[in-house]
């Protein structure tokens, strides 16, 4: 038998201080492939079924009733092992599983995002140019216009009529739906347009959605073409032109999520920010019994344009249900935030060595090396940013670790590149401590963006022993 070969001083001291970052694949369990492998396709299915944030409020409120949820009503009792749930005006949405201990001793919170950016139509969308009728739009969020010309798009939302009735509105993924796209300048005469920054090449006035050609038979009046594409929506829909002022339709892409690679190691589709954390959130939450300290995931809207309104992270939405629920025992919502933990999940930029000159490698997130831990976000000097405590950041990584997660740190990219925010500084302005995390993503922002699978069920083990700790 070969003797060991006996260590040198410098690969004694290397093995025992240094940090080494590797694959995920290299570090967790292979038995854990078919789990994987079946969460994702849950997530997939998810994603289908969620284009939008009502959409994806409508299937997170379907799931939690499969897993024993109930709508929770303001006084309603509630003992350890309890499971409810709150919408806030059909965009949001916030749910519990009470814990063995009391509320004064803190909750266990996950709390990511549900919207994406899209083209969200403008109140008096519909007009006829030159023989094409067309649909205006106003960009949401921090898209790239450029990417949205070209492509295969669905119609998403409701109208809500003067008479109270709200009709839903989706067209474009069900079988035999046609879509609708956004017309774009051919080569041959973009000499240009080829000249402009990629931000002024299309101008936002400029996305404007093609849905019909076809003008009214029998007719010599003005518009053909949009009053036929206006019978056409009263006749399905019930709805004349003036009801758009009361609409919320958005344009998004018409993909479905899909595996991409020959190994299918990744997932393509629209709205993995942050709907991929959204669902470890829940699909975490699901997996609870009765935890120790009371488990609550808070799905928001709004955080693509700064977490505004009444059913973002800054509305006091949040802070109600809290409130609530700690009143059911007797305790002040006060010392209750302050002995919460909160795990801001929300995605990561993953290092893309095509563009490798926008990041710094040393502390980027890498693909497939787990969940991503951010101790900062925000822009250049850390605007934005709840930055967490080293105390904090300690915490998360011996839970993590305990749990066999395979997680990484992450940043955005250079300091003096840009950067963005997530919804942790409105937890953290609550009094609550707080860490960002979440799935590395490929083309984030972009009508199709990729991340791995690993990645993302590395994030739902790592939020599931979030709500255990």
């Amino acid at each position: 038998m070969d003797e060991k070969k006996e260590l040198t001083r410098g690969e004694e001291l290397r093995r025992a201080l240094s940090y080494n970052k590797k694959n995920g694949y290299d570090r967790m369990n292979p038995q854990e492939l078919e789990p994987m492998e079946a969460y994702c396709t849950g997530y997939k299915q998810f994603l289908d079924a969620g284009k939008t944030e009502r959409e994806c409020v409508e299937r997170a409120v379907a799931l939690a009733k499969d897993a024993g949820f109930q709508p929770y009503e303001r006084g309603m009792a509630l003992k350890p092992g309890d499971k409810v749930y709150r919408v806030n005006r059909g965009k949001a949405v916030m749910l519990a599983v009470m814990g063995q201990e009391n509320l004064d001793k803190g909750a266990n919170i996950g709390a990511a995002h549900i919207d994406s950016p899209r083209l969200d139509l403008k109140q008096s969308p519909l007009y006829e140019a030159d023989e094409l009728s067309f649909l205006k739009t106003h960009y949401y969020g921090g898209l790239r216009k450029y990417q949205w010309v070209t492509i295969p798009l669905e119609l998403h939302g409701v109208v809500a009529l003067k008479n109270g009735d709200v009709v839903r509105v989706s067209v474009g993924n069900g079988e035999g739906d046609p879509k609708f796209t956004i017309d774009d300048l051919l080569p041959h005469l973009g000499v240009e347009q080829s000249k402009k920054a990629l931000s002024e090449a299309i101008p936002a006035e400029s996305l404007n959605i093609l849905v019909g050609s076809r003008p009214l038979a029998d007719d010599e009046g003005s518009d053909r073409v949009k009053i036929a594409i206006l019978e056409l929506l009263n006749r399905k829909y019930g709805i004349v032109e003036e009801d758009f002022i009361s609409a919320e339709l958005s344009a998004v892409p018409a993909f479905n999520a899909c595996d991409i690679g020959f190994d299918r190691s990744l997932i393509g589709a629209y709205g993995h920010d942050d709907r991929v954390c959204g669902y470890a959130c829940l699909a975490a939450l699901f997996q609870l019994d009765t935890p120790r300290r009371t488990a609550v995931c808070m799905l928001a809207d709004k955080e693509e344009i700064g977490s505004e309104g009444v059913t973002g992270m800054k509305s006091a939405a949040f802070d109600t249900f809290m409130a609530d629920l700690c009143a059911g025992q007797g305790v002040s919502l006060r010392s209750c935030y302050e002995a919460s933990f909160c795990l801001s999940a929300d995605v990561t930029a993953a290092y893309d060595p095509n563009f490798a000159e926008v990041y710094e490698k040393r502390n980027s997130a890498l693909v497939n090396y787990g969940m991503g831990l951010c101790k900062y976000t925000g822009a250049r000097g850390k605007s934005g940013a709840s930055d967490a405590s080293a105390e904090l950041v300690a915490y998360v990584r011996k839970v993590l670790d305990e749990a066999d997660v395979v997680w990484q740190m992450a940043e955005l990219g250079k300091v003096d590149a840009g950067g963005g925010g997530t919804v942790a500084m409105f937890m953290a302005e609550r009094n609550i401590d707080t860490l960002d995390a979440g799935v590395p993503v490929l083309s984030m922002h972009a009508p199709f963006e990729t991340v791995s699978k690993l990645d993302c069920y590395m994030t739902f083990k790592g939020m599931k022993a979030i709500y255990e700790a």
